[in-house]
Order: structure tokens, then sequence, then C-alpha cells
């Protein structure tokens, strides 16, 4: 028949679709899953590392396939985008900050006009509400998602758990990010011990752990009073932000400090940083003692992911999700 293929001409067609189907591996997120695991260590990233390429949560989960991440501390925006959080009518999206600026603090938004700040204490209002009673199927569907594609998601960092925010607020955060599958959410260090208390006992109560995250205030005891208030309070370590601060903040200290209080860290990032504070560079060409975490991480077998939080400026002709990627074969290159 005109319609048959002969075996002669099938076994010719075949090789040609082989190579169809491997070429387009790369392309299709569910045949191509990544791992970042090496030698026991999980590594990581901070969706925060895409900043500078606008994604929705389809976008961001091809972003991670295509680094080779398969494991994220997920930002708020998209995963509550995509459960239906109101539109911000004064979006914030943080850009690479200048080249030489030293990144000493969170990424701040640009002064607002007084108009413009009535706006967002009426959003702040109308996120609020809607958290209250938001489902968590949309979060379910991500983490789905995400666990299907091989990228699973261990912390979740909204922006529900600062002062001015309610407990349900808090609580829906938590709860979200149990969802998500994640066991702990992020926040930067409050300065007021009744904050990482109130954060603790929520954190309890939902046996969610809650990594606190520092910049260069960093010592050697700026965690400890949160970690007695709860079980539940942890290290978000930034091993870059620490170095960074320089002085008594040196290699040896940060490794001390790593292996006093490992039971106590859910998660760490890690960047390269110069110890003048000035610095955010590539890996490998900063002070940050990358090699001797990561194979301390793996000598003793320390369980908390390592997260990479791309902040170095994005070499011309490449992007954030190719930066990831040689961060990621950097840190493999140390652990296989």
């Amino acid at each position: 028949m005109k319609n048959e293929i002969s075996r002669r001409g099938f076994m010719t067609i075949a090789p040609i679709a082989t190579i169809g189907l491997l070429l387009n591996k790369r392309s299709n997120n569910w045949l191509d899953k990544p791992n970042s695991k090496f030698g026991g260590v999980q590594m990581g990233a901070i969706t925060y590392s895409f900043r500078s390429m606008p994604h929705d949560i389809d976008q961001l989960l091809k972003f991670c396939i295509d680094a080779g991440v398969s494991a994220i501390e997920m930002m708020g925006d998209p995963a509550e985008e995509f459960a239906g959080k109101p539109k911000n009518p004064n979006p914030f999206r943080p850009q690479p900050r200048p080249a030489g600026a030293a990144p000493a603090g969170p990424p701040q938004r640009p002064q607002l006009t007084d108009e413009q700040k009535a706006q967002m204490a009426a959003y702040a209002k109308q996120v609020a509400e809607w958290r209250a009673t938001a489902s968590m199927d949309k979060f379910k569907e991500i983490r789905k998602k995400f666990n299907d594609a091989g990228v699973s998601i261990y912390a979740f960092k909204p922006n529900a758990f600062g002062a001015n925010n309610s407990d349900a607020e808090i609580e829906y955060g938590m709860m979200a990010a149990k969802a998500l599958g994640a066991t702990s959410v992020t926040v930067e260090l409050p300065t007021d011990s009744a904050q990482t208390k109130r954060l603790g006992d929520l954190g309890a109560k939902h046996k969610v752990y809650v990594g606190y995250h520092a910049h260069l205030q960093a010592t050697d005891t700026l965690w400890d009073e949160a970690l007695s208030q709860s079980p539940y309070n942890s290290l978000n370590l930034d091993c870059g932000h620490y170095i960074a601060v320089g002085g008594k903040n040196t290699k040896e200290s940060l490794l001390a400090l790593i292996q006093a209080k490992h039971d106590r860290i859910t998660s760490m990032h890690l960047k390269d940083r110069t110890a003048d504070g000035k610095g955010n560079l590539e890996w490998g060409k900063g002070d940050t003692p990358i090699k001797d975490i990561l194979l301390l991480v793996k000598s003793k077998k320390y369980k908390f992911p390592v997260t990479i939080e791309l902040e170095y400026d994005v070499p011309a002709g490449s992007d954030a999700v190719k930066e990831v990627a040689k961060c990621i074969a950097y840190a493999k290159n140390i652990l296989v």
C-alpha cells in the first residue's frame, strides 16, 4: 500500500526522528530534568537571581531547568501572582546594582510620590484581605508543576513577614510555603526581638522554620537571640555578606560559625564578595571561601541546601540563567 512505510524506509527515518528528539530535549521542560545535587550537597538558587529577566511562574520554571537547578528558594511574587494576588499599582522589580556599587542591604524602592504612597497603602490592605482567604490550591499546583519537572522548592520568601503584616498574613505565608513543599520561609532579620519571637511562635504553630537573612550587620552572635526564642527560628546564612563585613569576619570564623550553627541553618546563600565590602564578583574572583565552604558541607554531610544568589553584574552577551548555570558548574567541579 502507498501509505505503508517499508522497513528500510522506517530505519532511514528513525535516526532522524531520534536526532530531532535529542534536539528538542533542551526546550522541553519535562524531558530533561535538572540535577544540581553533587557529592551529597544540594545546590540551589534563590529566584531573585533571575530578577533581570521578568517572568511568570512558567517562565521561572524554564529558567531553573535551563540553568540546571533542581532546588530553589522561591521569591513571593511569581507564586502569589499565579495564585491570584491583586495586581500592584506600582510594581517594583529589583534590578542589578550599578557596576561597582556595594550591595550593602536589600534593594531599595525608588522614592514614592504622595499619590503612590496612598495607592500602596490601599494596595497593602487589599493584599492582606486577599491573603486572609486565599486558597492553597494554586500553590499546590505550582508544587506539582515544579516537582514534575524535577525542581523542588525548599524555601519561600513572600513579602508577608514584616512588623506591619498581620498574624493572618504571616500564617498565610507559612501555609503557602508548606503547600509549595518548602520547609522554611526566609526574611531579612528584624531589628525588633519582639518580631523574631512572633515569627518563631507562628513558625512553631505551623511547623515551618523561619530563616533569617543578614547583610553587613552579620556577626557570629547576631542570630543568638532569635535562636533562643524558638526552635523554629533559624539562619539563612549569607556567606558572601558575612565575608564582606571584614574585620573579625574571616574565612576561619565563617567556617567555625557554620560548624557551630549547622543544626540551626535551614539554608545558606553563596556569592563571592570582597572583604572590603565593595566587590560582588563572579565566583572565584572574590574573597568568599567558596571551595572551603562547599567541601565542609560535603565532608560533614550537612543537609541544608546551598543557594546561589546571583548579585554580580551579568557580563555583556550573557544573562542571569547562563550565569546561574556557570555557578552550578563551578560548584559541581568542586564537589564531584
